[in-house]
């Protein structure tokens, strides 16, 4: 397993003073490679995160463009970023952020065909995108390969999070395929701010813990939370 350097071991010392994470679990995040999908407000906040934390090949993708209606949720983006693309300007603020770690940029649209010759490669997939047609398709691919993956989703002032391993329920078993799961793009039901954060976060959390083994995961569990009530409720399934 490889070794923590004394600068890593510095830089992640709060980590690291966790009982159940330690150096053991530090390395396992250094030896680990995760795929955050889409860039937009979850996957900014749960690619920050991952950084941060010391995950050792972290690779970000999207096709899209920063947009100023953006910047109300997508806060590792400037005012100055409009116009730009989200995956390379993500990817040079990570790597200012924690540059021991490796940042691949897939500035592209992830489709089916995609998914299945990428995934394979990583440990654990995040995705952080804003329609159902691609949680389904994250989802699917998953299952046929065995890979583990949360995906998360935001309305209006609602978050969701499944996290689906194998011999657990995916996604697209649980909302029908591309059926509506009561989330729809941000664009079109809104968000506030901050519940995209909440929810990129749960699913950088869920990563950390996948990697390390410490905690219980959210499979066969759906996590849900109004935070128009400040209510989390956390359905068995």
């Amino acid at each position: 397993m490889a070794e923590l350097t004394q600068e890593e071991r510095c830089r992640y010392a709060r980590s690291i003073a966790i009982d159940s994470i330690g150096i053991e679990g530090q390395r396992k995040l250094k030896e680990s490679k995760v795929m955050v999908v889409g860039c937009g407000a979850l996957g900014t906040v749960a690619a920050t995160y991952l950084c941060a934390s010391g995950v050792g090949h972290l690779a970000i993708a999207d096709f899209d463009t920063i947009d100023i209606s953006n910047l109300q949720r997508q806060i590792m983006f400037m005012d100055s970023d409009a116009g730009k693309p989200k995956c390379h300007t993500l990817a040079s603020r990570l790597r200012m952020l924690n540059p021991t770690v490796r940042i691949e940029e897939i500035p592209q649209m992830i489709k089916e065909e995609d998914a299945e010759r990428l995934f394979p490669e990583f440990d654990f997939i995040i995705d952080g995108s804003d329609n159902p047609a691609t949680k389904t398709m994250t989802s699917e691919v998953c299952k046929r390969l065995s890979k583990p993956c949360c995906i998360g989703g935001v309305s209006e002032m609602r978050g969701q999070v499944l996290t689906c391993v194998p011999g657990s329920v995916f996604w697209h078993e649980l909302f029908g395929g591309i059926k509506d799961s009561g989330f729809l793009p941000c664009a079109v039901s809104g968000v506030l701010g901050p519940v995209p954060g909440i929810t990129g976060s749960i699913q950088a959390t869920e990563a950390i813990k996948y990697i390390t083994g410490v905690g219980n995961l959210l499979n066969d569990r759906l996590l849900t939370f109004d935070s128009a009530e400040m209510a989390f409720s956390v359905f068995r399934i």
